[in-house]
């Protein structure tokens, strides 16, 4: 029978270029109309590469005009604006969307691969424009490996709630944040699918009390999956900042960051090179442990500014461990004034 579940799960066929997931999760399928041999719906999105969006009506219009008792297939392409312009006042843009609506800037940092100090750079970031005299929240997002507790000194604590219904943010170091770790047992494995982790991130962003916020800094896990592509879909990101080292294995996986981002429209803020050499404490010569230049380079490539430079220093490595960041416990060091660049 042709009616619109039919059509759904005949959509969920086509998965968009670049991407595991198919349009309809992918929330690309807006006013479906079933009927008398005629399907017609929109295809909103936020895309640039129109190769990608003719590519992917041509699929659809295809696939739907070999159903039985269809005649007539009409897809409209609606796309957005891809970097809507701050107001006069510069304020972020008017928002629709309920999720967290009281943070001005909701910027991701993110990875296209583990290992390259991700969580560092969001805890350093968020306490540097703290500093700069703005309201700022910490969004842990890493579902499988939380880390942001344990970096902010505040692992083990348990948010509480008032009401019975929302939560009270845990602060420490003048940021609010939330985090899984808050919530999972130490050393418990999280085996979670899709549609359980947007479930959770978009219960921790729309029954947290965050109060006003000028940034909330979201720890995004690594790579290109789920939580990425949730955070693409239900929240507002006015920016994303990608984190890598110099070598070419995690450039290319930085690239692979980017093009997620821009395919679902959000704007890159910047690249943050980290771990970009080691200078010795006695004579002070910096050796490039990882290459040299990758960030540099791959932020000429793509367009986007190089926002610093962060060295291997062992003092990063402590300070995290002790739950005392380089930007607490060493804010007058280059390492911290780095960050204050970046901020």
């Amino acid at each position: 029978m042709l009616d619109k579940e039919f059509v759904l799960e005949e959509l969920k066929k086509i998965k968009y270029p670049g991407f595991s997931r198919d349009i309809v999760s992918f929330g690309l399928v807006k006013d479906l109309y079933v009927g008398e041999g005629e399907i017609h719906f929109k295809m909103d999105v936020t895309e640039t590469n129109h190769n990608n969006l003719l590519q992917t009506k041509a699929e659809a219009e295809k696939l739907l005009s070999g159903l039985e008792g269809v005649r007539e297939v009409k897809i409209l392409l609606q796309v957005k604006n891809q970097n809507p312009k701050p107001t006069s006042q510069g304020h972020a843009p008017d928002r629709t969307n309920p999720i967290a609506p009281l943070v001005k800037y909701k910027i991701a940092v993110a990875s296209g691969k583990g290992g390259v100090g991700k969580s560092t750079v969001s805890v350093n970031l968020a306490i540097a424009l703290q500093k700069s005299g703005f309201k700022v929240a910490i969004f842990d997002s890493d579902i499988y490996g939380p880390s942001i507790a344990k970096m902010m000194n505040v692992e083990g604590q348990k948010p509480h709630s008032e009401d019975g219904k929302n939560l009270e943010p845990i602060e420490n170091y003048g940021l609010k944040m939330i985090s899984m770790a808050f919530f999972a047992k130490n050393d418990s494995a999280l085996i979670w699918r899709g549609p359980m982790i947007q479930k959770a991130i978009e219960q921790f962003l729309r029954d947290v009390i965050w109060e006003e916020q000028d940034f909330m800094i979201i720890d995004l896990p690594p790579g290109t999956g789920d939580a990425q592509l949730t955070f693409s879909q239900v929240v507002e990101l006015q920016g994303a900042v990608i984190v890598t080292t110099p070598q070419n294995v995690a450039l290319r996986d930085a690239y692979k960051g980017v093009s997620m981002f821009q395919k679902v429209g959000v704007p890159i803020s910047g690249i943050v090179e980290n771990m970009s050499y080691y200078e010795c404490s006695k004579c002070h010569e910096q050796s490039f442990i990882f290459s040299s230049g990758g960030g540099k380079k791959a932020a000429e490539e793509l367009g986007v500014p190089l926002l610093g430079e962060i060295p291997i220093d062992t003092k990063i490595r402590i300070g995290g461990d002790k739950g005392e960041p380089i930007m607490i416990s060493e804010p007058d060091s280059l390492i911290a004034k780095e960050f204050m660049k970046i901020a």
